[in-house]
């Protein structure tokens, strides 16, 4: 997905809602300059901000990864796979995270389910986040980094976590090697 049509998105809620970028730092938490960066040079924000930018906007996150609707069962196949967006280590800087959506387009999803890469440049500045919610990780190959409250975990292939979004977290890369996690997000309604 185009970073665009995200920042469109959001711009769109806002406007429906008759909120300004004031409004919209007020009940995210969100640094004002932060939102006014993000949508008027289009870039992807982390989840968890962007997370709280849905829940203020009274959306699901996918309203703003969804481009089309499907019926059940929907599949995606590896070979047809496609990164959705990427997540910058700064502003001008390469790409910290890999993100392709596996439940796009199912509108009535509760969870986000994405297969993420996660590039070393992700280790470089660790900025914990918080949300509403659940995620489990299960780690298909490399390692991670998660930080979690006051904890540092280290993850290996094969190796899953499930917690509680709301305390303070951070997942990157553990070493050079980029890693390969299957995440799931829950966001209740």
């Amino acid at each position: 997905m185009e970073t665009g049509k995200i920042s469109q998105r959001i711009k769109y809620y806002m406007e429906k809602r008759e909120m300004d970028l004031s409004d919209l730092a007020g009940e995210t938490g969100l640094d004002k300059e932060f939102l006014d960066t993000m949508i008027k040079e289009e870039t992807f924000p982390p989840l968890g901000p962007l997370m709280k930018i849905a829940r203020a906007l009274g959306v699901r996150l996918g309203t703003f990864l969804d481009d089309q609707d499907t019926r059940d069962p929907y599949i995606v196949r590896r070979s047809d796979r496609q990164a959705e967006f990427s997540v910058l280590a700064g502003k001008n800087k390469p790409a910290a995270l890999n993100f392709y959506a596996l439940g796009k387009g199912k509108t009535d999803r509760h969870m986000e389910p994405f297969f993420v890469e996660i590039l070393p440049e992700s280790a470089r500045e660790k900025h914990l986040s918080s949300h509403e919610g659940e995620e489990f990780i299960a780690v298909v190959s490399g390692k991670i980094e998660v930080i979690y409250g006051k904890e540092t975990h280290v993850l290996h292939a094969g190796d899953s976590v499930y917690y509680n979004s709301i305390v303070p977290h951070y997942v990157s890369c553990a070493g050079e090697e980029k890693a390969e996690i299957h995440a799931v997000i829950y966001i209740p309604d």
